[in-house]
């Protein structure tokens, strides 16, 4: 059953905990966030004007007792059963990063706790970092300037494939939320989009400016592929052997989801051959060990997992949980809540 209603008494705001550690707090809120969460909720256990931040739950029982919201973020304790049992008036947890799905035990949904992500926010920042991606992809931009380092030569490096994006084929495996923003950001190109989602339907697709189509094909007919789906038991290795042997001489494999969804041992096959090129913010293992002929081949253009919030794009997340605990305290519903249901399908 839902947690009642609380009795506030003379106080409109929402009593809030903050679990998350020192770091996370400083990185994700900025002075002006926290002012605007200083009007909707009575942040517990604040003392010189900084508010208590849990990084375990064994020794906060007052505050537990007394929480109507947890405010979550990178590296918060998991919210276990006991920790329900130890907060009976939680109403819900609003989490300032991406997934929910490591620290949340699914017993919250059960309880009638409204659960909240800021993934939405954390997408941005990925979609951008892919568009760029594709462009760069278009232009071979890291064989070149590999070539340009040894060769200091300003025309292109002779036979590299495809030099532009104008009139490629761009395949989105994933209409999650970061590739629905991809898909809306590759109307900007004058390129084919394909795409791939079992939660989407031909004419969804059709409104992002793209054709929906089975895996095979897209991986068949696509010049750059892009990976947005999320790494569940059944998505691990979805790229495949067959798929990538599948891809056009040249292609680009872009992956800024999770390693896991790539067959990298045929990847590493393909690249080290020359037949592929891939850009990769992700990998699996992750990090690559240090001798992986992926490091230091032309064709492979590898990132520490930087895709997603960093540095200034991290206020986004605040400034997202903020908001929705002010739709909590003016009554109205989440605008980014995660419902059961959707535990099968997010990352």
């Amino acid at each position: 059953m839902p947690n009642p209603e609380p009795d506030r008494g003379s106080s409109p705001r929402l009593r809030t905990l903050v679990a998350m550690p020192a770091d996370t707090w400083s990185e994700v809120f900025t002075p002006a966030t926290r002012d605007r969460l200083a009007t909707v909720a009575e942040v517990l256990g604040v003392r010189g004007g900084v508010p208590r931040l849990v990084t375990s739950f064994a020794d906060v029982a007052d505050e537990l007792a007394a929480a109507e919201v947890l405010l979550t973020g990178w590296g918060c304790p998991r919210i276990t059963v006991e920790v329900l049992e130890a907060a009976p008036k939680l109403r819900a947890i609003v989490h300032a990063a991406g997934t929910i799905k490591t620290f949340v035990d699914p017993v919250v949904f059960e309880r009638g706790v409204e659960v909240s992500s800021a993934a939405a926010a954390n997408a941005v920042p990925v979609a951008e970092f892919t568009l760029a991606a594709i462009v760069l992809a278009g232009k071979r931009a890291f064989r070149h300037r590999d070539w340009f380092r040894t060769s200091g030569m300003k025309r292109p490096l002779p036979g590299a494939p495809i030099l532009g994006t104008l009139g490629t084929t761009v395949g989105v495996l994933g209409a999650s939320r970061i590739g629905r923003l991809v898909l809306e950001r590759l109307r900007g190109l004058d390129v084919d989009v394909l795409v791939n989602d079992p939660y989407l339907s031909p004419a969804e697709a059709a409104e992002f400016g793209a054709r929906w189509c089975e895996l095979p094909e897209l991986f068949a007919a696509s010049d750059i592929v892009s990976v947005h789906a999320p790494l569940l038991p059944e998505t691990a290795g979805l790229v495949s052997a067959e798929l990538l042997a599948a891809m056009p001489d040249g292609g680009v494999l872009i992956n800024t989801a999770r390693g896991g969804l790539v067959d990298h041992v045929a990847l590493e096959r393909e690249c080290v051959s020359g037949r592929l090129d891939a850009i990769l913010d992700v990998t699996a293992p992750e990090p690559l060990p240090l001798d992986s002929p992926m490091l230091q081949l032309p064709n492979v253009f590898i990132t520490p997992h930087l895709a997603g919030a960093m540095g200034n794009e991290s206020t986004r997340l605040g400034e997202a949980a903020v908001t929705e605990i002010e739709r909590l305290a003016a009554g109205k519903p989440l605008a980014h809540g995660i419902a059961r249901d959707d535990l099968g399908r997010i990352a």
